[in-house]
């Protein structure tokens, strides 16, 4: 009886050690992703739109050609209400895939475009420098093919000890499949999806905040779709104006 109740009691010590040595790993991934914890703000953030180039999206299935064009067109403008650091990035534009999207370049004309030959935009070091100088390190990536040229710098991202989200509608690839494969890779290398209305909506925190929250409603109407209709509203209704 004596001897069965020692390899009981050992039997659960070896459990307990067990659990522990689960635990570790748990408390591990909690500590290294504390940072997605705090919410993106204009001061923290920093947004790369890759490769929203006409040849790409001309290929891309996953995605209505017209709402990505839309979304982008939303972010970059939202982007520069709050002033938030913003890189436009192209591949081969003169010899391959055309300019970037025309609607996102006539928003930003404040922009150049990094123009290169490398698949993954982090091997230009201009980009790269770009990124280290805004002192940001929560990086917001959108563009063509998420399978590509968003998942290379990504991952490149990650690796360096930044926090990556991916616009998860800002992005496209030649077939759905290819597109959820790429976002679960992503999410499990660490990266987080967003959208980039909730992003917007994100840098604004509060519509007291009455320095953007005219421009929010206006880039809402403008490119929101449904949501618009409510920020039409909000807008009649007065929401970042002054109170008279």
């Amino acid at each position: 009886m004596k001897k069965t109740l020692i390899a009981l009691l050992l039997g659960l010590g070896s459990t307990a050690t067990s659990f522990t040595a689960v635990a570790q790993p748990t408390a591990s991934l909690d500590a290294r992703h504390a940072g997605y914890v705090q919410p993106l703000t204009a001061e923290n953030s920093l947004l790369l739109l890759v490769d929203l180039q006409d040849m790409f999206g001309m290929t891309i299935s996953s995605i209505d050609q017209t709402n990505l064009v839309n979304n982008a067109t939303g972010i970059a403008k939202a982007a520069k209400v709050f002033n938030v650091p913003t890189i436009l990035a192209s591949a081969n534009a003169q010899s391959f895939a055309g300019p970037f999207f025309q609607q996102v370049t006539q928003a930003r004309a404040d922009l150049k475009v990094y123009d290169r030959t490398a698949i993954n935009v982090w091997q230009d070091s201009r980009v790269v420098e770009q990124i280290k100088q805004s002192g940001r390190k929560k990086i917001i990536i959108g563009g063509l093919w998420t399978a590509s040229c968003v998942m290379l710098p990504a991952l490149s991202a990650l690796g360096e000890g930044y926090e990556v989200y991916i616009l998860s509608d800002v992005t496209g690839d030649i077939t759905p499949d290819s597109q959820q494969n790429a976002m679960q890779r992503l999410v499990q290398a660490g990266a987080t999806p967003v959208n980039w209305v909730a992003l917007m909506l994100e840098w604004q925190q509060d519509w007291s905040h009455k320095k953007t929250a005219g421009g929010v409603l206006k880039i809402a109407s403008e490119h929101g779709a449904s949501w618009g209709m409510g920020a039409n509203y909000a807008s009649a209704m007065k929401v970042g104006s002054e109170a008279k």
